[in-house]
């Protein structure tokens, strides 16, 4: 299977809805516009954003570490910081790729490593 080159777009996405609602373009783009707006409001308030079907996109908080760099092997502090997140629903991993989405267990960490 291969990949595609194609990137979906805000102004794909406004298309496809005038095609299918039968609006004109203006008012579809607008849609399109206002619903990325209250999504990145959400997140800007610290508010994770779930889409039934789709994903969450989920903020998390990390905090400051000790980083190192690995040419100098110097450590230096990394500062805390919010980052962003997208998990992919299940049915959507089932779409992208349904032979390993089929049978997956999941897996504790403890299980994965070896104390030996």
């Amino acid at each position: 299977m291969t990949r595609s080159t194609e990137t979906l777009t805000r102004a794909h996405i406004a298309a496809a809805i005038q095609n299918e609602l039968g609006i004109p373009r203006a008012k579809s783009l607008a849609m399109v516009e206002s619903t990325l707006d209250l999504m990145c409001s959400a997140l800007a308030r610290g508010e994770n954003v779930k889409i039934s079907g789709f994903g969450t996109f989920l903020l998390r908080d990390k905090s400051e570490r000790i980083g190192r760099n690995p040419k100098t092997l110097e450590e230096h502090t990394i500062a805390p910081r919010r980052v962003l997140t997208f998990r992919a629903s299940a049915g959507l991993r089932e779409r992208i790729a349904p032979t390993a989405a089929k049978g997956r267990k999941r897996v504790a960490a403890r299980e994965l490593v070896s104390l030996d």
